[in-house]
């Protein structure tokens, strides 16, 4: 693979590398705390090309959303089809493979710093809605039967902490395979559920 900013390279191969290094310091600084410097300098391009390449910082961000979110929603709706108590690690798992290597992709989608209103706010809102609402309709599912509402919300609120922090404490812990996270997740949630 060429060196990031190597002249020569086919537009589509640089601009998916300007993705991957805007990604990455997207995800692990927050979008309030990368500039487009900062970006340009890491890709080893110029911040004329990412304009001509993403029209504007929040061009470039939006376009690593995008990327982002279609591949974590893709993977959570293909866990949906999973009948009853299994759906949860069947969700988790499907979330550390297609996290794999890349835990930065969750905070890039999940970012407090994100300015409101925003083009950047906008688009990664609408891949939290979509996960967001495969969590409530996942939680209603376990809840079937339940009309409590103060109930759905604290599940969902529980639900949301734990995808979160295991994702914070895999990004902490990058050695770990998808497999692990799995395996780690089912004997927590038996430790967890035989008391």
């Amino acid at each position: 693979m060429s060196r990031p900013g190597t002249k020569g390279v086919p537009r589509e191969q640089r601009e998916q590398q300007i993705l991957e290094i805007a990604t990455a310091e997207f995800g692990s600084r927050g979008y309030a705390y990368t500039s487009l410097t900062d970006i340009a300098t890491a890709a080893g391009v110029s911040k004329p090309l990412i304009y001509t390449y993403f029209g504007s910082r929040d061009g470039l961000h939006a376009a690593c959303v995008q990327q982002a979110g279609r591949s974590l929603v893709d993977a959570v709706a293909s866990a949906q089809t999973v009948p009853g108590p299994g759906k949860a690690l069947a969700t988790l798992t499907a979330i550390f493979h297609a996290l794999d290597g890349h835990t930065q992709n969750w905070k890039l989608i999940y970012d407090s710093t994100l300015p409101r209103p925003s083009e950047a706010y906008a688009v990664a809102r609408g891949y939290q809605d979509a996960l967001n609402t495969m969590g409530a309709e996942g939680v209603a599912e376990v809840l079937a039967g339940g009309n409590d509402v103060e109930d759905r919300s604290l599940l969902l609120a529980l639900w949301f902490s734990i995808v979160s922090t295991t994702i914070s404490w895999w990004s902490e812990h990058p050695t770990q395979t998808p497999q692990q996270m799995t395996d780690r997740c089912r004997r927590l949630f038996a430790a967890v559920t035989s008391g």
